[in-house]
């Protein structure tokens, strides 16, 4: 038996940070209806509104909404809001990452529904989040997690631009902080008999996650700024390139214990006498000759030969890996990070598997199509045949797509 088996979640989201949450419990077990305007969750679209590519795969949707049912309901009639509060009243979770005015108006909020319904446990994902000024302003992950909380200024050198950033890794990020707010909320429930409210934002767990350097700007009033590799304070924790082209992350923090793992496989233990290199503090002092000398010793070799010595010598490092690497990385399959899955399209797909790993958990099925589960869920809720097809003809609601 799943974790989550018998759990009823409705997620009324759209894009990444809310389906990802619901996306961790249907893989955890959970019953996830995914609630749906006639168009669809516009993640359905993504590569046509993102580039206009016309290509009719889309992993990054299917990751986050595989296993769950989707329902198609128009929700500006109020026929359609009425079936989703039908589809609500039976469910022991909403998660929606919709703005806050938006779901006041549909009378969504978490106050109007744990009024009705006190047992339900309301998760409200937002950008910045339900209170202050801007707390519908939208957000997505570039602004709310990486710009507005200083993770891109922090990742800057010098007055260079901010670095490229990936799509979806801060909505991630908080799709997993929010599940830890359910899965708090359930313990609750069960002790209590009450349900609650989950608050996460886009913004305050991109802080928790820059929460170090966040914390000495609180305390010292000043933050270092980030400097090139070549003038890293700590050159055991820096990144080199070998002789063949391809990047490593020595991660020797503990610089006086991992150095000398380091001058074994360099064959360079006179170094360790070397007076501008001795101690962890000449080390640091002298931080440009040391990393121009790793430099220069590592460029002799491919990574393969740095790979040997430093695992017989206990050096820690970690190679740079290109996502196809990744992919075909033993010991990230050994790990279950990559998953087969029946896809939407038909036939099976790897993706790549939750985060979490606990038993009987996974993909339960493919990613739903819009308005698959419709009928099916809208019985569940206690509709009959005639007024769903009331609702039908009257256009609040959406057949299968193939979308």
């Amino acid at each position: 038996m799943a974790a989550l088996e018998g759990i009823r979640v409705v997620e009324l989201g759209l894009w990444v940070a809310g389906p990802a949450a619901g996306g961790l419990m249907a893989d955890l077990g959970a019953d996830v209806i995914k609630i749906e305007s006639l168009e669809g969750d516009p993640m359905r679209r993504f590569f046509s509104l993102a580039t206009g590519s016309k290509v009719d795969r889309n992993p990054p949707f299917e990751l986050d909404n595989r296993g769950k049912r989707s329902v198609a309901i128009d929700m500006s009639r109020s026929e359609g809001r009425e079936a989703v509060e039908r589809i609500i009243r039976g469910a022991d979770v909403f998660v929606t990452n919709m703005r806050p005015r938006a779901l006041e108006k549909l009378c969504l909020d978490a106050q109007t529904l744990r009024a009705r319904y006190p047992k339900l446990i309301y998760a409200g994902v937002t950008g910045y989040g339900s209170t202050g000024t801007e707390r519908d302003r939208p957000g997505y992950d570039v602004g709310a997690f990486w710009a507005r909380t200083g993770i891109a200024d922090t990742l800057r050198t010098g007055d260079g631009p901010p670095p490229a950033i990936r799509g979806g890794f801060g909505d991630h990020i908080t799709a997993i902080t929010t599940l830890s707010g359910i899965l708090a909320a359930l313990v609750q429930r069960g002790r209590t008999g009450e349900g609650g409210v989950v608050e996460t934002s886009l913004l305050r767990t991109g802080m928790y996650c820059i929460g170090w350097d966040l914390g000495i700007q609180l305390e010292f009033g000043k933050l270092k700024r980030p400097v090139a590799r070549e003038e890293n304070e700590q050159p055991l924790l820096n990144c080199y390139r070998a002789g063949d082209g391809r990047w490593f992350w020595l991660i020797g923090l503990e610089a006086a214990r991992h150095f000398p793992g380091v001058l074994r496989a360099i064959e360079r233990p006179d170094l360790a006498t070397d007076e501008r290199f001795a101690t962890v503090r000449e080390q640091r002092r002298n931080r440009e000759e040391l990393i121009a000398l790793l430099d220069e010793v590592f460029a002799k070799r491919p990574l393969d030969e740095w790979a040997e010595r430093f695992d017989a010598q206990g050096v820690w490092w970690a190679p740079v890996q290109s996502p196809a690497d990744a992919l075909a990385d033993a010991q990230a399959l050994a790990a279950g990070a990559v998953v087969e899955v029946e896809g939407m399209k038909g036939g099976m797909t790897r993706q790549v598997a939750a985060p979490i790993a606990l038993a009987d958990s996974g993909p339960r099925g493919p990613a739903p199509r819009l308005g698959a589960h419709t009928d099916d869920v809208l019985r569940e809720s206690g509709l009959s045949n005639g007024e769903i097809e009331t609702l039908r003809r009257l256009g609040a609601l959406g057949d299968e797509k193939d979308t």
